[in-house]
């Protein structure tokens, strides 16, 4: 007797959240093609729509074609949305939908919901679902709100455009996305406490989770209850916004093509919103394509590390690189556990950590070099290129749009798997898991 087939469906949570992004950068494409979402009669070209909404729904920034100029309103309105999308994330949304019409989830919607938000265990996926939405609509509309009314009041736009510029650049920044709607991103804006400090702190907490901005909330005062995560995030944060500040500042302090010409308070701003940005926001409020390289080269470290995990950050994450740092100090110390804030480390969790940073350095090092022999260009401009388009970060030395059609097709498949990371790409290709039932005997090769 001949069995039915059935059709094949994905069944890991991984392959949904894959699929829900291709078809978000697919549906991305073909409305960015439309020519009401351009600037004239003349339909944009396959490659700018698809390289323009994969860099919205990754919530990158890369543009090959300046935003405010070349897109509609139509245009802006439809990266916004993918923004939006992308930064909360497809399989979020679909679960918010679902809460929406039938107050529950089922159980393979909540094993996707927890694929995408990172919770803890299925009992808590709805609470956490929720959470991101409030706190992503809150915070989009106090930033919303606060630039809003420093464009109406200090820089003469009428009240309507003011709260559209606002609306936009408060949802790109809280998404880490990074587009702007000037050609010069934020550099007309270097000295404005008022626009840049809003953005830079909306980018912050975008970046550090939303499992962490949710758990400080809940126990704000109590720190002693954070789990081991938020600690290893909020400090790893807190290191590298000082570092990363003083390093750029003290590089550009006399560079008069990028602080040397500000004020004292200008050029601390600068440098602290510069620090801020390689979180993986992508504003600039100094042209890059001017910097030191120095800072070119603090700036690469800052994009690969990223942000905090299940936010809208891309990067290998902080606690990836705090836990390596871990591995690292046990072993030199000759401890046989890994250990930090009064906690052991799970064999499992090193071994994530060191197979994340070592298919991203692979992935960077490999696209780095077969972009320089596809463009001919610098090492240090291409890396810097390849490690914003993997880390998800948008900023640009100002060569994404002159790289050529290969290089360009290499940094969409770059957003693409910087933002759903290696693993769970990995995963999703992966038919099923596997089980050894044996164990062979243990061998040690000598190392170093």
């Amino acid at each position: 007797m001949l069995r039915e087939r059935r059709p094949r469906v994905l069944r890991h949570p991984a392959q949904v959240v894959v699929a829900g992004f291709a078809g978000a950068v697919l549906v991305g494409t073909l409305l960015l093609m439309l020519p009401v979402a351009r600037s004239g009669t003349d339909w944009t070209d396959p490659l700018t729509a698809l390289f323009t909404a994969t860099s919205a729904v990754c919530v990158t920034g890369l543009v090959v074609v300046d935003t405010e100029s070349y897109f509609s309103t139509f245009g802006e309105v439809t990266i916004l949305a993918l923004i939006q999308v992308g930064g909360l994330g497809t399989m979020t949304l679909a679960s918010l939908l679902g809460l929406a019409i039938s107050r529950r989830l089922g159980l393979r919607a909540r094993m996707t919901a927890a694929a995408e938000t990172k919770a803890v265990g299925l009992g808590d996926v709805r609470s956490v679902v929720v959470g991101v939405a409030r706190t992503s609509l809150v915070v989009e509309a106090v930033v919303a709100l606060a630039l809003g009314l420093r464009f109406w009041l200090a820089y003469d736009y009428s009240p309507g455009r003011a709260a559209y510029l606002g609306v936009f650049h408060s949802v790109s920044a809280f998404n880490n996305a990074g587009f702007a709607l000037w050609s010069d991103s934020l550099i007309g804006f270097v000295t404005d406490p008022w626009i840049c400090l809003p953005i830079a702190f909306s980018v912050i907490l975008g970046g550090i989770g939303f499992p962490v901005i949710l758990e400080v909330r809940r126990h704000l005062r109590t720190p002693r209850r954070w789990s081991m995560h938020t600690k290893m995030t909020l400090w790893a944060t807190l290191v590298l916004l000082v570092l990363g500040t003083v390093v750029v500042t003290a590089n550009e302090w006399r560079n008069p093509a990028t602080l040397g010409q500000l004020d004292t308070p200008g050029r601390v701003l600068a440098g602290f919103f510069q620090a801020v940005m390689p979180r993986t926001a992508g504003f600039n409020s100094i042209d890059y394509g001017a910097v030191n390289e120095g800072t070119l080269l603090v700036t690469v470290v800052l994009m690969f590390i990223g942000g905090g995990s299940a936010g809208t950050a891309g990067g290998i994450k902080v606690t990836t690189f705090v836990l390596l740092f871990f591995v690292i100090w046990a072993e030199v110390r000759g401890e046989r556990d890994v250990q930090a804030f009064e906690r052991r480390i799970g064999d499992r969790v090193v071994r994530q950590a060191l197979t994340v940073a070592l298919l991203s350095v692979g992935l960077v090092v490999t696209a780095t070099v077969v972009m320089v022999e596809l463009t001919g260009l610098r090492t240090a401009v291409v890396l810097f290129e390849v490690v914003s388009a993997f880390a998800t970060v948008g900023l640009s030395t100002g060569i994404t749009a002159d790289v050529g059609t290969p290089a360009q097709l290499m940094l969409v498949a770059l957003m693409f798997v910087g933002r759903l990371g290696p693993i769970t790409l990995v995963s999703a290709l992966a038919l099923r898991e596997r089980q050894r039932l044996y164990h062979h005997p243990e061998g040690r090769p000598l190392i170093g």
